[in-house]
């Protein structure tokens, strides 16, 4: 009974530590963070009322779960509006020497199984290690939930003596996805500048160096090399927006 009573004790505490900080994201209308610390607390909060017995206890704690429902829903809301509206933006900033952010990490909120086409736009897909960032990123769309039958990339073309290589690369990549079902459409471009990622689904992601945003291993026997999650980080930006009709590029 005791042991009950001590993980209940820290079940509230965490509890009460996550919705506090759901109230300060809400205050400083961080609202898609605040959303996400609100859905933990209540979740929290539920496994406490599992091992509450107090019945007066249980009264308030049910009082209190339904208040932040009615926040977390109004908050959802809200963000569908947004989103609906074509004014959702959500700001990400990956420090230098960061880890924890795979491509699985930073993409997977957005791939659902409405997922079909996706639209990439990257000058530098060029060099060995771009061409396996690209590899991984196209790995990352068949593994996933979503059905992706077409990605189109947009890239510069390697003048100098890369130029084979970029371009066997990209065949190798193509053909092996067109073993997976999906078509993989290239385009070149001598005066593409911008970076961005769209997918059908109203999804756009602008990540301030591309797919290329990942440090070079310390060793082939490091840990990073091949978990991305690991893997230390270059500083960039990622900004994502939601736009109810998402044109190709």
């Amino acid at each position: 009974m005791a042991r009950s009573g001590l993980a209940q004790d820290a079940g509230s505490t965490a509890a009460v530590t996550v919705i506090k900080r759901a109230l300060e994201l809400e205050a400083e209308s961080r609202y898609p963070q605040a959303l996400v610390c609100y859905q933990e607390g209540i979740d929290l909060l539920l496994q406490v009322l599992k091992g509450t017995k107090d019945e007066t206890k249980k009264c308030n704690l049910r009082k209190r779960i339904s208040d932040y429902m009615d926040r977390a829903e109004h908050i959802k809301k809200y963000l569908d509006q947004e989103k609906e509206a074509g004014k959702y933006h959500k700001q990400i900033k990956i420090e230098e020497n960061a880890t924890g952010f795979s491509y699985e990490s930073l993409f997977q909120e957005y791939l659902s199984e409405t997922v079909t086409e996706v639209w990439i736009e990257d000058p530098y897909i060029r060099h060995t290690h771009q061409l396996y960032n690209f590899l991984r990123f196209c790995e990352m769309l068949v593994k996933r939930p979503c059905k992706v039958k077409t990605i189109h990339l947009l890239t510069s073309l390697d003048e100098g003596t890369g130029k084979e290589q970029q371009s066997s690369g990209l065949e190798e990549i193509k053909q092996s996805l067109r073993n997976h079902g999906v078509h993989l459409e290239l385009e070149y471009s001598s005066s593409i500048h911008d970076r961005e990622i769209r997918f059908n689904n109203g999804w756009m992601i602008k990540i301030g160096r591309g797919l290329d945003y990942f440090k070079k291993p310390q060793s082939r026997f490091s840990l990073g090399y091949c978990d991305f999650d690991l893997r230390p980080c270059h500083e960039t930006t990622v900004d994502i927006f939601h736009n109810k009709h998402t044109k190709k590029i």
